[in-house]
């Protein structure tokens, strides 16, 4: 990890320290693929580069290090806090920096993607953003999308709550998705991503959640037979900048940014709906069971997950942010 930081900082040496720096280095890490048809982030980053690079006449270089070569997710928001890279494109560990995130990622708490868009573009994603660029000193460029959670498993079919009981549940190593399962009767079992196939395979979990895209992308149908569409959190990508990088910027050039990291979280959005309508067409075909709840069966998932996550949340960050979420998505709702 240390000579990986080095070369990037060698490689930023180019980087402004001045508002009239002739010529930008920026880099650019994130886990995902950088397939851009099968991966949002590595679509978010490409369009990101291709803008910057293209409006700055090539004066400012992007360099995208996909694929977890500059470190997990966790490694990445510190790093860019530090400086070692520019920028990161991150989803749920940025919570662990910045608690207040944790917000969105309340179980059940927006009811579709048009409503999360509008809550994240709006006046509270702005609110969260400036909270979280004085708490970490990371700029928010752009909401991207990671795309609702489901849940896979090799056991049953979960219709209800009580199913998950018993059954070990991966989950990313952020508090708040432990709290979830609990609540919901699961074991949360916390596993970094690039092990979950072997552990998967072995046994050591039962099932775990993600995006229909993630499970296509890593062909979980091979080791999962079941999948239930709860959508039980709507999980965001951060476009996350150095802000001490960022102020180092001419107006000009910050406006290159802004415009580059705009259509770059949009893009990302849209390459995760495309793949998530058409995963669902090949997690059929490769046989797997998908259990879609109705209303009624949802209501029990957020009566039994939601408030005590809720009450977690309240005794890490001012209860203020979770009532300001709710009613930012009901105001949203009414609208949309």
């Amino acid at each position: 990890m240390n000579m990986i930081k080095s070369l990037v900082l060698a490689l930023s040496l180019g980087t402004a320290t001045g508002a009239y720096a002739k010529d930008i280095s920026i880099t650019i890490g994130h886990v995902d693929s950088q397939d851009w048809t099968i991966s949002k982030k590595g679509a978010a980053t490409q369009v990101f580069k291709n803008l910057v690079e293209a409006e700055s006449g090539g004066r400012i270089k992007v360099n995208v290090y996909p694929a977890g070569q500059l470190g997990s997710e966790t490694e990445l928001v510190q790093s860019a806090q530090e400086g070692m890279v520019t920028m990161a494109m991150v989803s749920g560990p940025f919570t662990k920096v910045c608690k207040e995130a944790a917000v969105l990622e309340i179980p059940y708490l927006f009811p579709s993607a048009p409503v999360a868009w509008d809550v994240l573009d709006g006046e509270f994603g702005k609110k969260l953003s400036d909270h979280c660029l004085k708490t970490t000193g990371l700029r928010t460029l752009a909401y991207g999308e990671t795309g609702f959670r489901h849940f896979t498993n090799s056991k049953r079919t979960i219709t209800t709550p009580e199913n998950l009981s018993g059954l070990k549940i991966r989950v990313m190593t952020v508090p708040l998705y432990i709290e979830m399962m609990k609540s919901m009767g699961a074991e949360p079992t916390p596993i970094a991503f690039p092990e979950v196939p072997t552990a998967l395979t072995t046994g050591v979990i039962d099932g775990q959640e993600n995006p229909i895209s993630v499970i296509t992308a890593n062909k979980f149908y091979e080791f999962q037979k079941y999948i239930t569409l709860d959508g039980h959190v709507y999980s965001t990508d951060f476009l996350l900048m150095n802000d001490h990088f960022y102020k180092s910027l001419s107006d000009e050039d910050r406006a290159i940014i802004d415009r580059a990291a705009k259509v770059a979280g949009t893009v990302g959005r849209a390459i995760q709906q495309v793949n998530s309508a058409q995963g669902l067409e090949t997690l059929s075909k490769n046989g797997m069971e998908i259990t879609t709840l109705n209303r009624e069966q949802l209501e029990k998932f957020r009566e039994s997950s939601q408030p005590g996550v809720i009450e977690w949340l309240n005794k890490s960050i001012d209860s203020k942010w979770v009532v300001d979420a709710q009613a930012a998505v009901a105001k949203s709702q009414a609208k949309i």
